[in-house]
């Protein structure tokens, strides 16, 4: 798999809500139980491209120069495990070369060490996704066609949203097997606008 690092398996543990309160950020993202992965089928709406509009800034640098161990060190509060086991779960799972990503109408651009590769994406329908712990996720996914080779012939978003609305970060997975994507649940590269810096990035995940 040439896109995404990591292999398939594990707990998918970002999209799983993680006994965390997502009621306090509910104000950007709707219903909170929608938010952690709680919903009837009849809730789903297809979503188009353009919710994922925008210049979007890759996390793991951030994770990588530090920037984000007080996010860790919040999410250790709650949880079971260490800020450092908590940090080494989100470096699996923001791991990634492309730093950066443009989605402007159908065009989706890559960069990589600021080298863009860019494909024209078309709707590929969506699947509903169970986790573990029993809550799920839903992947709205867009097909490659036309663009550069290197572009990914599959492009699956997963926002914690189930219906149109404009996303504020998203979980990006990409690669040339649709079906193999829906198995990769321990990487999942996240985007936040490349219009926020450290600190706003920050503010935003301690919300969560």
């Amino acid at each position: 798999m040439p896109y995404n690092i990591a292999v398939a398996g594990g707990s998918g543990v970002v999209h799983e809500g993680d006994g965390h309160d997502h009621a306090a950020h509910a104000h950007s993202h709707g219903d909170p139980k929608i938010y952690a992965g709680y919903f009837e089928d009849s809730q789903i709406q297809d979503r188009p491209l353009s919710d994922y509009a925008g210049d979007w800034q890759s996390l793991y640098p951030y994770l990588q120069d530090g920037t984000l161990d007080p996010v860790w060190a919040h999410k250790a509060e709650s949880g079971t495990m260490s800020a450092d086991g908590v940090k080494a779960e989100y470096e699996t799972g923001y791991r990634t070369d492309v730093e950066r990503i443009t989605i402007e109408g159908d065009v989706v651009t890559f960069y990589r060490d600021g080298k863009p590769v860019k494909g024209t994406y078309a709707d590929d329908g969506r699947e509903t996704l169970t986790y573990k712990k029993g809550n799920r996720g839903v992947r709205f996914i867009f097909k490659k066609t036309d663009g550069d080779a290197e572009a990914p012939q599959f492009i699956q978003f997963s926002d914690h949203g189930i219906a149109p609305a404009k996303a504020d970060h998203y979980h990006l997975y990409w690669g040339d097997d649709r079906a193999a994507l829906l198995e990769e649940v321990t990487n999942w590269p996240t985007y936040y606008p490349s219009s926020l810096n450290a600190k706003e990035i920050v503010s935003e995940m301690l919300a969560h």
